[in-house]
Protein backbone atom coordinates (compact mmCIF):
# COMPACT_ATOMS: atom_id res chain seq x y z
CA UNK A 1 0.00 0.00 0.00
CA UNK A 2 1.25 3.06 -0.78
CA UNK A 3 1.98 5.58 2.45
CA UNK A 4 1.00 9.05 0.18
CA UNK A 5 -0.66 11.44 2.42
CA UNK A 6 -2.76 13.66 0.90
CA UNK A 7 -4.42 16.37 2.68
CA UNK A 8 -7.29 18.88 0.74
CA UNK A 9 -8.67 21.74 2.06
CA UNK A 10 -8.43 20.93 5.75
CA UNK A 11 -10.57 23.00 7.93
CA UNK A 12 -11.36 22.79 11.66
CA UNK A 13 -12.91 24.62 13.68
CA UNK A 14 -13.40 24.40 18.01
CA UNK A 15 -16.48 24.73 19.07
CA UNK A 16 -17.23 26.52 22.70
CA UNK A 17 -20.45 27.20 24.29
CA UNK A 18 -21.53 30.02 20.96
CA UNK A 19 -17.94 30.63 20.43
CA UNK A 20 -16.54 29.18 17.22
CA UNK A 21 -12.30 29.27 16.65
CA UNK A 22 -10.78 28.52 13.55
CA UNK A 23 -7.64 26.61 13.99
CA UNK A 24 -6.84 25.31 10.65
CA UNK A 25 -8.00 27.55 7.57
CA UNK A 26 -7.68 24.82 4.34
CA UNK A 27 -4.83 23.04 4.51
CA UNK A 28 -3.50 21.61 1.73
CA UNK A 29 -0.32 18.99 1.98
CA UNK A 30 1.07 16.11 -0.28
CA UNK A 31 3.52 13.71 1.38
CA UNK A 32 4.98 11.89 -1.16
CA UNK A 33 5.71 8.14 -0.11
CA UNK A 34 9.51 7.71 0.98
CA UNK A 35 10.26 10.69 1.72
CA UNK A 36 10.74 13.19 4.82
CA UNK A 37 8.10 16.37 4.65
CA UNK A 38 8.95 18.75 6.70
CA UNK A 39 6.34 20.95 8.19
CA UNK A 40 7.41 24.26 10.04
CA UNK A 41 5.91 27.06 11.45
CA UNK A 42 5.82 29.28 15.06
CA UNK A 43 3.76 28.15 17.73
CA UNK A 44 -0.28 28.36 17.06
CA UNK A 45 0.23 28.29 13.33
CA UNK A 46 -1.51 24.75 13.48
CA UNK A 47 0.89 22.00 12.57
CA UNK A 48 0.78 19.82 15.33
CA UNK A 49 -3.08 19.83 15.00
CA UNK A 50 -2.66 19.33 11.27
CA UNK A 51 -0.93 16.22 12.63
CA UNK A 52 -3.68 14.80 15.44
CA UNK A 53 -6.02 15.80 13.00
CA UNK A 54 -4.37 12.85 10.58
CA UNK A 55 -4.65 10.25 13.34
CA UNK A 56 -8.73 11.29 14.51
CA UNK A 57 -6.73 12.63 17.68
CA UNK A 58 -8.04 16.14 17.30
CA UNK A 59 -10.36 18.09 20.23
CA UNK A 60 -13.78 16.66 21.00
CA UNK A 61 -15.31 19.59 20.69
CA UNK A 62 -13.70 20.10 16.76
CA UNK A 63 -15.79 20.40 13.71
CA UNK A 64 -13.21 19.32 10.87
CA UNK A 65 -13.96 19.92 7.03
CA UNK A 66 -12.00 18.45 3.69
CA UNK A 67 -10.32 15.22 3.02
CA UNK A 68 -7.24 13.29 4.31
CA UNK A 69 -6.32 10.63 2.21
CA UNK A 70 -3.60 7.40 2.69
CA UNK A 71 -3.52 6.04 -0.05
CA UNK A 72 -7.04 5.43 -1.01
CA UNK A 73 -8.79 5.91 2.05
CA UNK A 74 -9.88 9.02 3.36
CA UNK A 75 -9.35 9.38 7.59
CA UNK A 76 -11.51 11.62 7.88
CA UNK A 77 -14.63 9.48 7.05
CA UNK A 78 -13.19 6.67 9.74
CA UNK A 79 -14.40 6.63 13.01
CA UNK A 80 -14.04 4.24 15.68
CA UNK A 81 -12.67 0.70 15.91
CA UNK A 82 -11.73 1.57 12.34
CA UNK A 83 -9.85 4.51 13.16
CA UNK A 84 -8.18 2.43 16.31
CA UNK A 85 -7.26 -0.13 13.50
CA UNK A 86 -5.49 2.37 11.27
CA UNK A 87 -3.34 4.41 14.50
CA UNK A 88 -0.29 2.30 14.81
CA UNK A 89 -0.84 0.17 11.88
CA UNK A 90 -1.08 2.06 8.92
CA UNK A 91 0.35 5.01 10.92
CA UNK A 92 2.55 5.58 13.61
CA UNK A 93 3.10 8.58 15.94
CA UNK A 94 5.72 10.16 17.70
CA UNK A 95 5.49 12.40 19.83
CA UNK A 96 7.95 15.59 21.75
CA UNK A 97 8.54 13.86 24.96
CA UNK A 98 8.49 10.16 25.70
CA UNK A 99 8.88 10.36 29.33
CA UNK A 100 4.77 11.23 28.39
CA UNK A 101 4.12 8.72 25.61
CA UNK A 102 5.74 5.51 27.39
CA UNK A 103 4.16 4.14 30.39
CA UNK A 104 6.20 4.65 33.23
CA UNK A 105 4.92 1.29 35.02
CA UNK A 106 5.46 -1.00 31.92
CA UNK A 107 8.19 -2.52 30.48
CA UNK A 108 9.69 -1.91 27.34
CA UNK A 109 8.77 -5.40 26.13
CA UNK A 110 5.09 -5.17 27.19
CA UNK A 111 4.56 -1.99 25.47
CA UNK A 112 6.22 -3.12 22.23
CA UNK A 113 4.56 -6.54 22.24
CA UNK A 114 0.97 -5.67 23.50
CA UNK A 115 1.08 -3.01 20.48
CA UNK A 116 2.12 -5.82 18.35
CA UNK A 117 -0.54 -8.63 18.91
CA UNK A 118 -3.31 -5.83 19.13
CA UNK A 119 -2.88 -4.59 15.81
CA UNK A 120 -0.76 -7.88 13.87
CA UNK A 121 -2.61 -10.66 15.82
CA UNK A 122 0.63 -12.69 16.44
CA UNK A 123 1.37 -14.64 19.31
CA UNK A 124 3.45 -13.36 22.33
CA UNK A 125 6.68 -15.55 21.08
CA UNK A 126 6.76 -13.87 18.18
CA UNK A 127 6.09 -10.49 19.06
CA UNK A 128 8.71 -10.56 21.70
CA UNK A 129 11.30 -11.81 18.43
CA UNK A 130 9.77 -8.82 16.49
CA UNK A 131 10.15 -6.23 19.57
CA UNK A 132 13.38 -7.62 20.01
CA UNK A 133 14.20 -6.46 16.14
CA UNK A 134 12.47 -3.31 16.44
CA UNK A 135 15.08 -2.10 19.46
CA UNK A 136 17.81 -3.12 17.49
CA UNK A 137 17.01 -1.59 14.51
CA UNK A 138 16.67 2.05 16.54
CA UNK A 139 20.07 1.15 17.91
CA UNK A 140 18.60 -0.32 21.79
CA UNK A 141 20.87 -3.53 22.09
CA UNK A 142 20.21 -5.83 25.22
CA UNK A 143 17.89 -8.62 23.83
CA UNK A 144 15.73 -10.09 26.19
CA UNK A 145 17.24 -8.32 28.96
CA UNK A 146 15.91 -4.91 27.23
CA UNK A 147 12.91 -5.69 26.72
CA UNK A 148 12.60 -6.44 30.82
CA UNK A 149 13.84 -2.81 31.45
CA UNK A 150 11.19 0.23 32.09
CA UNK A 151 11.12 3.73 30.87
CA UNK A 152 13.15 5.42 33.46
CA UNK A 153 16.16 3.13 33.38
CA UNK A 154 16.75 4.94 29.93
CA UNK A 155 18.19 8.27 28.84
CA UNK A 156 15.93 10.84 27.48
CA UNK A 157 17.54 10.06 23.86
CA UNK A 158 17.19 6.09 24.34
CA UNK A 159 13.23 6.52 25.18
CA UNK A 160 12.61 8.76 22.77
CA UNK A 161 14.84 5.71 20.15
CA UNK A 162 11.74 2.98 21.65
CA UNK A 163 9.05 5.92 21.29
CA UNK A 164 10.21 5.51 17.29
CA UNK A 165 10.54 1.69 17.19
CA UNK A 166 6.67 1.68 18.77
CA UNK A 167 5.65 3.49 15.87
CA UNK A 168 7.93 1.38 13.54
CA UNK A 169 6.75 -1.99 15.21
CA UNK A 170 3.59 -2.81 12.67
CA UNK A 171 5.48 -1.29 9.48
CA UNK A 172 3.32 1.66 9.10
CA UNK A 173 2.78 3.45 5.54
CA UNK A 174 3.09 6.73 7.39
CA UNK A 175 5.02 7.76 10.78
CA UNK A 176 3.98 11.35 12.28
CA UNK A 177 6.77 13.21 14.20
CA UNK A 178 5.84 16.42 16.03
CA UNK A 179 8.93 18.19 17.48
CA UNK A 180 10.69 14.67 18.23
CA UNK A 181 13.88 16.20 19.45
CA UNK A 182 12.98 19.35 21.10
CA UNK A 183 13.45 17.87 24.69
CA UNK A 184 17.17 16.64 23.45
CA UNK A 185 20.33 18.13 23.72
CA UNK A 186 21.88 18.78 20.27
CA UNK A 187 24.42 16.01 20.14
CA UNK A 188 21.37 13.24 20.91
CA UNK A 189 18.93 15.36 18.87
CA UNK A 190 21.51 14.78 15.83
CA UNK A 191 21.58 11.16 16.59
CA UNK A 192 18.49 10.63 16.60
CA UNK A 193 17.84 12.65 13.36
CA UNK A 194 20.49 10.45 11.75
CA UNK A 195 18.50 7.27 12.69
CA UNK A 196 15.10 8.84 11.41
CA UNK A 197 16.76 9.80 8.22
CA UNK A 198 18.44 6.34 7.64
CA UNK A 199 15.27 4.58 8.42
CA UNK A 200 13.65 6.95 5.61
CA UNK A 201 16.22 6.10 3.30
CA UNK A 202 17.05 2.22 4.07
CA UNK A 203 13.60 1.28 5.07
CA UNK A 204 11.20 3.49 2.19
CA UNK A 205 9.65 5.33 5.80
CA UNK A 206 7.45 8.29 4.94
CA UNK A 207 7.33 10.48 7.46
CA UNK A 208 5.34 13.97 8.28
CA UNK A 209 8.05 15.85 10.19
CA UNK A 210 6.77 18.76 12.56
CA UNK A 211 9.06 20.78 13.88
CA UNK A 212 9.48 24.75 14.76
CA UNK A 213 13.42 24.35 14.32
CA UNK A 214 14.49 25.47 11.10
CA UNK A 215 17.83 24.24 11.99
CA UNK A 216 16.52 20.68 12.42
CA UNK A 217 14.36 20.93 9.28
CA UNK A 218 17.03 21.87 6.99
CA UNK A 219 19.09 18.68 8.08
CA UNK A 220 16.38 16.01 7.55
CA UNK A 221 13.59 17.28 5.33
CA UNK A 222 13.20 16.49 1.98
CA UNK A 223 10.51 18.65 1.51
CA UNK A 224 9.29 21.79 3.31
CA UNK A 225 5.83 23.11 4.25
CA UNK A 226 5.31 26.22 6.28
CA UNK A 227 2.54 27.09 8.16
CA UNK A 228 0.49 30.06 9.20
CA UNK A 229 -2.32 31.13 10.82
CA UNK A 230 -3.43 27.51 9.91
CA UNK A 231 -2.94 27.62 6.39
CA UNK A 232 0.25 26.27 4.45
CA UNK A 233 1.93 29.46 2.99
CA UNK A 234 4.76 27.67 1.18
CA UNK A 235 5.70 24.32 0.26
CA UNK A 236 8.86 23.66 -1.99
CA UNK A 237 11.84 21.29 -1.77
CA UNK A 238 14.24 22.04 1.18
CA UNK A 239 16.99 23.40 -0.80
CA UNK A 240 13.98 25.93 -2.40
CA UNK A 241 12.85 27.30 0.93
CA UNK A 242 16.01 27.86 2.51
CA UNK A 243 17.72 29.44 -0.17
CA UNK A 244 15.26 31.03 -2.20
CA UNK A 245 11.71 31.59 -0.08
CA UNK A 246 8.78 33.02 -1.69
CA UNK A 247 6.50 34.13 1.18
CA UNK A 248 7.34 36.94 3.48
CA UNK A 249 6.41 35.24 6.22
CA UNK A 250 8.99 32.60 5.10
CA UNK A 251 11.94 34.76 4.65
CA UNK A 252 11.24 36.73 8.50
CA UNK A 253 11.29 32.99 9.63
CA UNK A 254 14.95 32.01 8.30
CA UNK A 255 16.18 35.86 8.86
CA UNK A 256 15.59 34.74 12.54
CA UNK A 257 17.00 31.78 12.70
CA UNK A 258 20.61 32.20 14.91
CA UNK A 259 23.93 32.30 12.78
CA UNK A 260 24.67 29.82 15.20
CA UNK A 261 21.85 27.60 14.85
CA UNK A 262 21.03 25.24 17.95
CA UNK A 263 20.63 22.45 15.72
CA UNK A 264 21.93 20.93 12.68
CA UNK A 265 21.93 23.25 9.69
CA UNK A 266 23.08 20.85 6.99
CA UNK A 267 23.67 17.25 6.13
CA UNK A 268 26.97 17.35 6.86
CA UNK A 269 26.22 18.88 10.44
CA UNK A 270 23.97 16.51 11.23
CA UNK A 271 26.68 13.45 10.51
CA UNK A 272 29.22 15.69 12.04
CA UNK A 273 27.21 15.69 15.68
CA UNK A 274 25.67 12.37 15.37
CA UNK A 275 29.45 10.94 15.27
CA UNK A 276 30.36 13.29 18.19
CA UNK A 277 27.28 11.92 20.00
CA UNK A 278 27.99 8.36 19.09
CA UNK A 279 28.31 6.41 22.51
CA UNK A 280 26.75 9.72 24.66
CA UNK A 281 23.27 8.53 25.25
CA UNK A 282 23.57 6.05 27.89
Amino acid sequence: MSGELNIKDLKLDIKTHDEVTPILRGVNLRVEAGTVQGLAGESGSGKTMTGLTVIGLEPATAVTTGEIWLGDTDLLTITGSSLNAIRGQRVGMVFQDPSTSLHPQLSIGSQLTDHMRYHLKISKAQAREKAIAALDRVGITGGSSALSRYPHEYSGGQRQRIAIAIALACDPELVIMDEPTTALDVTVQAGVLALVRDLVDSLGLTVLFITHDLGVMSAIADRVAVMRRGAVVEEGSCEQIFTDPQHDYTRSLLSSLPGSATGPRTRDDLAHLAEIGAGGES
